[in-house]
């Protein structure tokens, strides 16, 4: 694999490439596809769900009772059971020291101002369950909707073939409250979701991740409903020194290119010696090692970077350029460059942090900005599930003291009518 320059813009060009823009034939598909379910609803959701997911799929299938916890964990591997158990745990534990709450002041005259904090009434949570199901995404996507007060929560995730969902998605769905759980996946479940149908009430946010199909969906019916954002292929950036571990670096590498063959994972150092050792490992059998080798071989063909930085600010550059999904810091003092990093969707320090860590048990959340998104967004987080209101009440005093200046305001601004409001309210006054 061929180490290139921090420098060399041309051969980057690829890997700083930011925005969300899906080919012509998925907008246009999912553009078809959002007006067939808006004016037929529950008809074409099952002609979608039939001919993409589950041939014999049926109005009645399409919702899936979600059983006891008991008997949905019957269903798993203990060590699978205990494993989603301790993550939730972890996921709720960090997602609830995130709640805002109201602010408000008072004013030595009297007056008023607030920001007024209330959950949202409904979110509708999209979790893939293609070649890689991710149970793990109904924890990241619940858990903080129902801290957050959301009163109806509600999971739609592609079914098998045979009409049926991932057991355990059931028991993710029972282990944390789910409301509502859907057999259907694509751009016609988001359709489901943000225009209603029979069988699947409206929601007022779409949130989690998906294919280009999925988040092209939840582009177009942004304005609709809410999102959380858009979400494109996997990405990771390692930032490594000599102290690291080739191995370690290669196999976070490796580990986002299974995700999906648009991925894009980069190492950038300082030291030469070391990422000439990692491209070695990639271009060999450790790369092939862990399956989905199909996967990994074309992100590893067209979309690994290997990067040389001459100095720290090279260095550093590139992570703001890149502005990663993850970033990995496996250098001698991690904490030494997090003052620096202003651009990433979450940070993983040291040998002992891998990426996947994340993804599952840390607590924190892997829905996270793509795409060179992490410039102006965040992760999923509790506050994606609320919503504010300003208030205010003045005081008789601030009122007739700032109903001249309002008025001029709004005269200037060629709205009389606005500044009439003001003047009636201390015409009494004069």
């Amino acid at each position: 694999m061929k180490i290139v320059d921090a420098a060399d813009e041309v051969a980057l060009r690829a890997l700083y490439a930011a925005g969300w823009e899906a080919p012509e034939h998925v907008r246009s598909g999912v553009s078809a596809i959002l007006r067939a379910v808006r004016e037929r609803g529950d008809e074409a959701l099952v002609e979608y769900t039939r001919r993409f997911d589950a041939p014999s799929a049926s109005i009645q299938s399409l919702r899936v009772a979600i059983p006891s916890l008991a008997e949905a964990a019957a269903s798993l591997p203990s060590e699978i059971v205990r494993g989603l158990e301790l993550a939730r745990r972890r996921v709720a534990a960090f997602h609830e020291r995130q709640r805002p709450r109201d602010l408000e002041h008072r004013d030595p005259d009297g007056t008023v101002s607030a920001l007024l904090v209330r959950a949202l009434d409904s979110v509708g949570a999209y979790v893939p369950g293609g070649t890689a199901p991710l149970p793990s995404s109904v924890l990241m996507t619940v858990v903080p909707a129902k801290i957050a007060g959301v009163r109806r929560v509600v999971v739609t995730t592609p079914p098998r073939a045979d009409g049926s969902v991932n057991p355990a998605f059931l028991f993710a769905c029972a282990l944390c409250g789910v409301d509502e759980l859907y057999a259907a996946g694509g751009a016609q479940a988001i359709a489901a979701l943000a225009y209603g149908t029979a069988t699947i009430a409206r929601v007022d946010k779409i949130v989690g991740p998906g294919n280009a199909w999925v988040t092209e969906a939840k582009r177009q019916v942004y304005g609709v409903c809410g999102i959380d954002g858009l979400a494109g292929p996997s990405e990771v950036l390692v930032v490594a020194d000599s102290s690291a571990r080739p191995e370690l670096v290669a196999g976070e590498l490796i580990a986002q290119a299974e995700h999906d063959p648009l991925a894009r994972v980069a190492a950038a150092s300082e030291d030469h010696e070391l990422l000439e050792r990692v491209a070695a490992l990639l271009d060999g059998p450790f790369a092939t090692a862990c399956g989905r080798s199909e996967i990994v071989a074309q992100v590893l063909a067209s979309r690994a970077f290997l990067v040389h930085a001459t100095d720290r600010a090279a260095l550093m550059a590139v992570i703001e350029r890149f502005a990663p999904e993850h970033l990995s810091l496996q250098v001698r003092d991690p904490w030494s460059l997090v003052p620096d990093v202003s651009r990433a969707g979450a940070i993983f320090l040291g040998d002992d942090t891998p990426v996947a860590a994340g993804d599952y048990i840390a607590g924190t959340n892997h829905v996270l900005p793509t795409s060179g998104a992490a410039r102006f967004a965040s992760g999923l987080r509790t506050a994606d599930f609320y919503r504010t209101m300003s208030l205010v009440a003045n005081s008789r005093e601030r009122m007739l003291h700032d109903a001249a200046t309002l008025a001029a305001l709004a005269r200037f601004e060629g709205l009389p009518a606005h500044a009439r409001t003001a003047e009636l309210r201390v015409r009494e006054a004069g």
